[in-house]
């Protein structure tokens, strides 16, 4: 074969190469999309859990939202004052050093305590459950099902099902809040650590239904709104609720309760 014919189609192959190669550096340059430096940095502070709990889909998404500024440097639970820290000091902000929050299950309808209106052979997992006519066996519409979908959001192991609730292991807890968003009751929310009166129920049902459904439910009688000398609790929709900026952690309401609906839980010791 002539080496002529060789040479020409070696030829145009290369300057075929040629002109893709600057096609795509020079879509590259043009189309680039430009990353703030402080992306990384804000990615550096994180733990790298990926636990969902800041509210966005993990640390990277996270720490794009706070230099867009749709976050604030304080959401992170798991990385704690140091993580805070870190970002505030990248991002040029003041550190907010609000007090910490743990998991509590605003439901006390253990097996003993709520009654079941049929039994529930269905999928183990509360949010499958919530779906379904019915929505598990117990009578309580409001109540933790205790079928473990915060048990499995759970990345810290501070949650086990006991008695046929959810239980919150305060010493493994960080707050990240991933159990409160899976919860399909909204049974669980974060509250400040230091304080201790807490109400022990989710029903908006009337007095004498929740008193049918559940011997520790809030029978939303407003004892404990009258015994406060603080103005701390208030009535809303058949249910007590505690006013953590007025709360002077008393425990009047907790002795007044008919049902020991409210209770102040022992602090854990150091």
């Amino acid at each position: 074969m002539d080496i002529k014919e060789l040479a020409y189609p070696i030829l145009s192959l290369g300057c075929m190469g040629l002109a893709i190669g600057m096609l795509l550096g020079y879509a590259s340059k043009k189309f680039a999309v430009e990353v703030d430096e402080r992306v990384p940095k804000v990615r550096e502070a994180l733990p790298g859990a990926n636990c969902g709990g800041c509210g966005f889909a993990g640390c990277d998404a996270y720490a794009q939202a706070v230099v867009e500024g749709a976050a604030p440097p304080n959401c992170c639970a798991v990385g704690g004052a140091a993580a805070v820290e870190k970002i505030a000091e990248v991002m040029g902000l003041e550190v907010d050093e609000s007090e910490p929050k743990k998991a509590f299950v605003k439901c006390n309808g253990t097996c003993n305590n709520a009654k079941d209106k049929n039994i529930y052979a269905g999928l183990q997992d509360c949010r499958d459950a919530a779906l379904i006519p019915g929505g598990g066996a117990k009578a309580c519409s409001f109540g933790c099902l205790g079928l473990g979908s915060c048990v499995k959001a759970c990345q810290f192991g501070a949650i086990e099902i006991k008695d046929g609730i959810a239980n919150i292991d305060e010493d493994k807890c960080v707050g990240c809040g991933a159990c409160a968003n899976t919860c399909p009751k909204n049974v669980i929310e974060l509250v400040p650590v230091s304080k201790r009166v807490r109400v022990q129920c989710n029903s908006h049902d009337k007095g004498i239904e929740v008193k049918n459904n559940c011997s520790a439910g809030c029978l939303g009688c407003g004892l404990c709104a009258k015994v406060c000398p603080k103005e701390a609790i208030v009535m809303e929709n058949n249910l007590a609720k505690v006013d953590y900026e007025k709360c002077v952690q008393c425990g009047l309401c907790t002795q007044k309760c008919p049902t020991k609906a409210i209770s102040k839980l022992l602090k854990k010791e150091a």
